[in-house]
């Protein structure tokens, strides 16, 4: 039993994921949000880095098909404009990926932006599996979305693994894969960022309305 604790503890203090229990959004929420990105379809890996020791702290994966989502594995993120099934968030607009990104990015932390093109193909079952995986368990971030990966034509040889870091190091060695870092200087504290981002969000939603609500009179 002591055994097991220790294991268990050195994987939450390793990965880092942490999940919060979210409301189950309906399908008409997730309907009334869905957003479909015109470029390629891409998929792209997130992975949260302390930027002290080089640990990852967390993944997740944005996911480009018939519409833009981000599998959030035991994910902290949250905001009241985006709904959320099963570690899934829903109406990925580009105003919502830059709040994901900037809510992670912080003084002790730096987000690594992985991205690559794939066919509509790929990216409909790397959807389609996000849809069906969750919810996920603390710690399993990193399984959980290398585990979905390696069920995705061409990206077989990704290997399992419990840390983000590593999975971040296989995914670096596939071809045509294109690489950004994004470093904030704001607060340690992850919940000020996701309150800030959050109102950001809210205010650009209260805008959008009160813009069709006049167009309507």
């Amino acid at each position: 039993m002591l055994r097991i604790f220790c294991v268990s503890a050195a994987l939450l203090a390793l990965a880092g994921c942490v999940a919060h229990p979210r409301p189950y959004a309906d399908d008409a929420t997730v309907a009334a949000v869905s957003y479909s990105d015109p470029g390629p379809k891409t998929l792209t890996l997130y992975t949260m880095v302390n930027n002290r020791t080089g640990a990852g702290g967390h993944s997740s994966l944005m996911i480009n098909a018939s519409e833009r989502v981000i599998f959030d594995p035991a994910g902290s993120f949250y905001s009241t404009v985006v709904p959320e099934r099963n570690d899934v968030l829903f109406g990925v607009t580009p105003a919502v990926e830059r709040a994901y990104r900037s809510s992670h990015a912080r003084s002790t932390h730096h987000v690594v932006v992985q991205t690559i093109e794939v066919t509509p193909e790929q990216a409909e079952i790397a959807y389609q599996l996000a849809l069906k995986d969750g919810p996920v368990p603390q710690a399993y971030c990193a399984k959980a979305t290398s585990g979905l990966l390696q069920q995705v034509p061409g990206f077989e040889n990704i290997r399992s693994t419990f840390y983000p870091a590593k999975l971040e190091e296989q995914v670096a060695q596939l071809p045509g894969v294109k690489t950004e870092r994004l470093y904030e200087n704001d607060s340690a504290d992850l919940q000020e960022g996701l309150a800030k981002n959050n109102a950001k969000l809210e205010a650009l939603a209260l805008a959008a309305s009160q813009k069709t609500a006049a167009e309507a009179e």
